[in-house]
């Protein structure tokens, strides 16, 4: 179950270079989203008298133009933004943006307007990726999570106030200028958002330089394919990728239509504007509210939950033809697919591995944009096709036309994705979804019982955590301790505990062994297991020892289901099986930073330790999810004390699942064993 930070905003906006690249953020957001506004309204002002479908196939054409670039530069501007300096690339596409969007009004004509928004979005296609290859220079990791919503929320959370602004100079337009020109004043107003933005970015001397010059630069259908081939494989993304598709296509058929259907419901501008900013301040709300709500509730379920949600709005929507109540509605709408989009986010942020994050999301973004191209290319033209249609009910008249028939096909894809995607994502299987949702928002999360294992006479403890964690050295003292009692112990570890294990362990361990697939590397790990259990764990159990070992199933789930990212579920199946459900009584997970770890390393690494820093940082993140999930079962112990600290706390939790209580003692195993407190 993922979770979010709590993190304050205030404290990142304390950090004075990101502060000011936040501010030239927000400024270039809101010059895109009035964008939208003043070249859409420009369009239907051009064509204006050319009849319906004339303005129809306008509105659409300038949508379809602002897509266009991404679906055909959108694989090569990211390594752009490694390749070049990234504050001179900001400065030069604001500049370019400044420019192209005074020539506009200037010009005039609606070829020009087509020509001036695409070149536009071409050169925005380089400004973003340099954005977001600069956060990370800009704040300390542990705040990253923080920065990126606020980026978010700045995209977004600009829209509202992109449609609010874009109404106020549409009324000081009617009076001031003709119906021509009407969209002049948006025009010049956004190009100067542009302006101040690049003045802001160029006095940003802390972005640092990126001068490569020998960056490889995949190929578009590399990409393409590399993005599918990992969504194939990956169960999670695999649902938010289904759900995306849904959301927005629904999404892209309330912006290709949004024009039309408030001069249906007999708006101007300002109500078009209204419209659209409620879609955006719903979509801020939902960015702003979705880590904080249900926090205890799973963020797989909460994701397609918020696209089924925002569907039922849209169906609304299509069928209540009554201005303000679309208004509110449509805030509705923009609020499921503002929590669809955080959740998402956070999901591929925590849950994808380091080395393909990135093409992750430019794979996401890249479809997404495809989506809407097709979607916004589609719902205009659909709705020309099928024309305005009135129903005389009595005295009673109800116009049901193209655009309502556009939105309700919308609904219905976003309705079956949202459901598609939560079965795929469905990380709480057997949990009713009604208790679930319960249980969250009382702050007492609903747990099913366990299934019932075998038990044994004795007692069975594992010790758990990451490299240099020390839990060999624990394990062993924990040990010694319990025989200083009068136990019968039997002091183990995993790999190679049996003569078979022992050569699976130099297979597994061995850095000659670089090439074994993540797979076969998890067979093996249950293959010892298995015999471990058989020969070693179950004898000493069943005539009532206790059993200490340092690692078991819970490695297997951590390394190689969140290190190497292959699916929890499954491996969890395959140890079950090989153990026969036999699970510890307490887990004892001693939990450091994995930078702290390696530096008490005073040997060669083996073929784990010798992992790249961010699988040892997925790997600690598996270890917390699975105790956050069990809580009964683990112990959590800072590894970064000291050892005397670290075997105190872990005698008291033994002491209260010991059969025969043990009294407390203040003896130091370690100063009577040296050579245990030096290992």
């Amino acid at each position: 179950m993922t979770r979010t930070g709590t993190a304050e905003p205030p404290g990142v906006l304390s950090i004075k270079p990101f502060r000011r690249l936040w501010i030239a953020l927000s400024l270039s957001s809101l010059g895109d989203w009035l964008s939208i506004l003043a070249l859409t309204a420009l369009a239907s002002s051009i064509t204006m008298g050319s009849g319906f479908q004339a303005q129809s196939y306008a509105v659409g054409g300038v949508l379809i133009v602002k897509m266009l670039p991404a679906v055909l530069l959108g694989p090569l501007a990211g390594a752009v933004a490694d390749r070049f300096d990234r504050r001179l690339t900001m400065v030069i596409v604001d500049l370019v943006r400044f420019g192209l969007f005074v020539s506009i009004p200037l010009v005039g004509t609606l070829p020009w307007l087509f020509v001036a928004t695409f070149l536009v979005e071409c050169v925005t296609l380089f400004w973003l990726p340099a954005k977001d290859a600069t956060v990370p220079n800009l704040v300390p990791r542990e705040r990253l999570e923080r920065a990126n919503q606020l980026s978010l929320l700045s995209t977004y959370g600009s829209a509202p106030v992109a449609a609010g602004l874009f109404s106020v100079l549409a009324l000081i337009s009617n009076a001031l200028l003709a119906q021509d020109h009407r969209a002049d004043l948006a025009l010049y107003f956004n190009a100067v958002t542009f302006l101040i933005s690049a003045i802001t970015i160029y006095t940003l001397k802390e972005i640092p330089r990126h001068d490569r010059q020998h960056v490889s630069v995949p190929s578009v259908f590399r990409q393409i394919t590399e993005g599918w081939r990992f969504v194939g494989r990956t169960r999670l993304v695999r649902g938010l990728v289904i759900g995306m598709i849904g959301a927005f296509a629904a999404g892209g058929a309330v912006i290709g239509v949004a024009r039309m259907y408030v001069e249906a419901l007999r708006g101007g501008d300002a109500a078009y504007g209204a419209v659209f900013g409620a879609v955006f301040l719903g979509m801020a709300v939902g960015i702003f509210l979705g880590p904080r709500m249900l926090r205890g509730f799973s963020r797989s379920r909460l994701f397609g939950l918020s696209i089924i949600g925002a569907a039922f709005a849209l169906v609304l929507i299509a069928v209540i033809t009554n201005l303000p109540v679309v208004v509110v509605l449509t805030t509705f709408l923009g609020a499921g697919a503002g929590i669809a989009w955080v959740t998402g986010y956070t999901l591929v942020g925590s849950e994808v591995e380091d080395e393909v994050r990135g093409r992750t999301f430019a794979f996401l973004q890249s479809l997404v944009r495809i989506v809407l191209l097709v979607v916004l290319a589609v719902t205009p033209l659909a709705a020309g096709v099928i024309g305005a249609h009135e129903f005389d009910l009595g005295e009673v008249s109800y116009r049901f036309d193209g655009i309502n028939v556009v939105l309700l096909a919308a609904a219905l894809v976003a309705l079956i994705t949202g459901v598609i995607a939560y079965r795929q994502m469905d990380d709480r299987r057997g949990v009713p979804l009604s208790r679930d949702l319960m249980g969250a928002l009382t702050g007492v999360p609903y747990e099913p019982e366990p299934p019932a294992r075998p038990r044994s006479p004795g007692l069975f403890l594992a010790f758990e955590g990451g490299e240099g964690a020390g839990k060999t050295t624990q394990a062993r003292l924990a040990a010694i301790w319990l025989r200083d009692q009068g136990f019968d112990v039997v002091s183990t570890n995993e790999p190679g505990a049996t003569k078979v294990g022992m050569r699976l362990r130099a297979i597994l361990l061995d850095r000659e062994s670089a090439g074994l697939s993540a797979r076969a590397e998890t067979m093996l790990y249950a293959a010892d297991r298995a015999d471990h259990v058989a020969n070693v764990i179950r004898p000493a159990l069943e005539r009532g020892a206790i059993v200490v070992t340092d690692r078991y199933i819970d490695s297997s789930l951590a390394y190689q289901g969140y290190g190497r990212q292959l699916p929890v579920e499954e491996i969890a199946k395959v140890n079950e099986w090989a153990t026969a459900n036999l699970v510890p009584d307490l887990t004892i997970l001693l939990d450091i930073p994995p930078e702290a770890g390696f530096d008490r390393f005073a040997y060669p690494a083996d073929r784990m330790e010798s992992e790249p820093r961010d699988f040892h940082d997925r790997v600690r993140r598996g270890f917390r999810t699975l105790a956050a999930a069990e809580p009964d079962r683990y112990l959590v112990v800072d590894a970064s004390r000291s050892q005397t600290d670290i075997s105190r706390e872990i005698q008291d939790r033994i002491r209260q699942i010991l059969p025969d209580p043990v009294p407390a003692q203040s003896e130091d195993v370690t100063s009577t064993f040296p050579a245990i407190r030096d290992a």
